[in-house]
């Protein structure tokens, strides 16, 4: 598996232990089977988005909790030095440029979305809410039932607890930055 999904791994078994937790507890809170749980703690599979925001949900932490690695006083960030999480068959590719942290209360991605793009997420805890600036392209985000078209050069700000899609509708690849607040 590659380093992603050792990272993951590692980060799910270290949550579900400081919470003192079960895989069946975890399972019943998240709505992720207990045998997928298991895989993922193993470094068996590589999971979606979909299935690692119901299991942040589901255990009441930030996405990037999993995905979370040491901080250090500066870190310099280069885009071609991450590992993208993957959706939409490759469209659709999600770099965790910042990852959360307790005392800043959001986290940052770098998204790349091709032309037709799409990708679905669960709603976030309650409270959470996403900034997103489009530097190239066009993406249509739907929040509920509205749907919202922004423009390269636009941001968009809206409340995440509540079932929301983005979706590349321009006629090029859209690249945005997404930073995802917590509440407390």
């Amino acid at each position: 598996m590659d380093n992603l999904s050792r990272i993951i791994s590692e980060n799910l078994k270290r949550v579900r232990e400081e919470k003192k937790i079960s895989l069946d507890a975890v399972a019943k809170l998240s709505g992720v089977s207990k045998s997928m749980l298991g895989q993922i703690e193993r470094c068996e599979v590589n999971p979606t988005v979909s299935t690692m925001w119901k299991i942040a949900n589901g255990l009441k932490v930030s996405f990037s909790e999993f995905v979370n690695h040491t901080e250090t006083n500066v870190e310099l960030i280069s885009i071609d030095q991450l590992e993208p999480l993957i959706e939409d068959d490759g469209r659709v590719r999600i770099y965790p440029t910042f990852s959360f942290d307790s005392t800043r209360r959001f986290e940052i991605y770098s998204v790349e979305f091709q032309k037709n793009g799409y990708l679905s997420t669960e709603p976030h805890l309650q409270g959470t809410q996403e900034f997103i600036t489009v530097f190239s392209g066009e993406l249509t985000v739907t929040v509920g039932e509205k749907s919202f078209v922004v423009e390269v050069g636009k941001a968009i700000r809206f409340k995440a607890d509540e079932p929301h899609s983005y979706k590349n509708t321009g006629d090029s690849n859209c690249v945005l930055d997404m930073v995802i607040f917590y509440p407390e």
